[in-house]
C-alpha cells in the first residue's frame, strides 16, 4: 500500500513539473518577437552579370598560303614579340605553280622588248632624231616592265620557297608574335591548310594570344539600376571560379545603347580589375561585378522587414506602456533590400517588433 502511496506522489510531481514547464513555453511562444536596432554599414548596389577577358584579343593569321609544317608553341605559353609561333610550307596547286611561271616569263619577255627599245631610242636620240619626250616614254616603260618582272619573280619565289621580299617588305612562311602575350588557342595543327589574309579575304586563325595582366570584366546590367550608374564607381567582383577572392576594380564604360535578351532589357558595361596578389585569373571566368552605388557606414539599421512603407511614410511595431504594439514613425535611408539606414525616430538598442501580428493583436 505504501509503495502505491509513494509511486502516486512520484507521478503528482512529475505532472506538476511537466504543467509548469508547458506553461513556461507557451508563455515564451506568446512573447512578442523584437529584434533591436544596432549599428552597422549599409552598401547599395548593382548588380551585373559577365566574365573575365582580356582586354584585348588578337587572332594571328598568314599572309601566305600553304600547309601548317611546323607549331613552336602550346597554349598557355608566354610569348614576347617577334618570337616564332609556327611554319606554313608552300602548297601551290599546279595551275597556280605554272600561272606564277608563266607570268614571269612574259614579265620577262616584255622587259628585253622595252630594253630593246630604249636602246634603239637612245641611239636615235643621240643623232638628233627623237625628242627628249619620247626618250623619256621609252625609258619610263623600261623600268615598269623591270618591276613587273621582278614582282613576278618575288611571286614565283614566294609560292616555291615561303618567303621573298615583296615591295620592300619581308614575306616569311615563319609566323612571329605580333605583340608579347599568353597563348589562348591554337586553331591549326600541323598538316592543316591555311587560306592567306587578303584584302578581300578574312583568312584562317592560326592561334589567338593576349596579354594577361590586362583584364577587364564585361557584363550586362538592367535598365532599372543603369541610371544609378557613373563611370569611375568601385566594383567588387565575385568569381565563380575563386569564390573567396577579393577582386576589386573601378567602372570605366556604360553602353550608350540599350539591348534585348530573353524579353529584357540590358546594358553593357566594363570594368577594370585591380591587379591582385595570389589570385590567378583565367580569360572566361564568369564573374558577377556588385558596383557600389551609394554607402553608408556607422549608421543605425534594422531588418528591413520590420519596416512598412504607407501613404508616404516609414512605420515601426514597438511595444507600448500597456504592452501592446503601437506604431512609430521613423526616417529612413539607404538600403541595400535586407537591411535599411535609420536615420530617425529610434535610437540604439530599442526594440522593435517583427512584423507579423504578435500574439499581443489578438487580445
Amino acid at each position: 500500500m505504501k509503495r502505491w502511496i509513494i509511486v502516486a506522489s512520484i507521478l503528482v510531481v512529475a505532472a506538476g513539473t511537466l504543467a509548469v514547464v508547458r506553461r513556461g513555453q507557451a508563455k515564451a511562444e506568446m512573447a512578442p518577437q523584437t529584434v533591436l536596432v544596432t549599428r552597422g554599414n549599409v552598401v547599395q548596389e548593382a548588380l551585373a552579370i559577365g566574365n573575365v577577358v582580356p582586354e584585348q584579343e588578337i587572332a594571328v593569321k598568314s599572309q601566305v598560303p600553304g600547309i601548317v609544317s611546323r607549331m613552336y608553341v602550346a597554349v598557355g605559353d608566354l610569348v614576347r614579340e617577334g618570337d616564332p609561333l609556327c611554319e606554313i610550307r608552300p602548297h601551290p596547286t599546279p595551275t597556280e605553280r605554272a600561272e606564277a611561271q608563266r607570268n614571269l616569263q612574259m614579265a620577262q619577255v616584255d622587259e628585253a622588248a622595252a630594253a630593246k627599245k630604249l636602246e634603239r631610242d637612245q641611239q636615235l636620240f643621240n643623232e638628233g632624231l627623237l625628242a627628249d619626250k619620247d626618250l623619256d616614254t621609252s625609258r619610263q616603260a623600261f623600268d615598269n616592265a623591270q618591276l613587273r618582272a621582278k614582282l613576278e619573280a618575288e611571286k614565283l619565289q614566294l609560292l616555291r620557297d615561303g618567303r621573298a621580299n615583296l615591295e620592300g617588305k619581308e614575306v616569311s612562311n615563319r609566323i612571329v608574335a605580333p605583340a608579347t602575350g599568353t597563348i589562348l588557342t591554337l586553331d591549326v595543327h600541323p598538316g592543316d591548310s591555311v587560306v592567306p589574309l587578303t584584302s578581300y579575304q578574312a583568312g584562317t586563325a592560326l592561334l589567338t594570344m593576349a596579354d594577361m595582366s590586362s583584364l577587364i570584366f564585361r557584363g550586362t546590367v538592367d535598365e532599372v539600376d543603369v541610371g544609378k550608374l557613373a563611370t569611375g564607381l568601385p566594383v567588387r567582383f565575385t568569381v565563380g571560379a575563386i569564390p573567396q577572392a577579393g577582386v576589386t576594380g573601378t567602372l570605366r564604360r556604360i553602353s550608350p545603347k540599350a539591348r534585348k535578351q530573353d524579353s529584357a532589357t540590358l546594358f553593357d558595361i566594363e570594368a577594370e580589375i585591380a591587379p591582385s596578389t595570389g589570385n590567378v585569373l583565367r580569360a572566361g571566368y564568369s564573374a558577377n561585378a556588385r558596383v557600389v552605388i551609394a554607402q553608408a557606414d556607422s549608421v543605425l539599421v534594422l531588418p528591413e522587414r520590420v519596416v512598412k512603407f504607407a501613404d508616404g511614410k516609414a512605420t515601426v511595431r514597438i511595444a507600448g506602456k500597456d504592452g501592446k504594439p503601437v506604431s512609430k514613425d521613423v526616417t529612413t535611408g539607404l538600403s541595400d533590400g535586407l537591411t535599411i539606414e535609420i536615420k530617425d525616430g529610434l535610437a540604439l538598442n530599442d526594440a522593435v517588433l517583427e512584423a507579423d501580428k504578435s500574439p499581443l493583436d489578438r487580445k
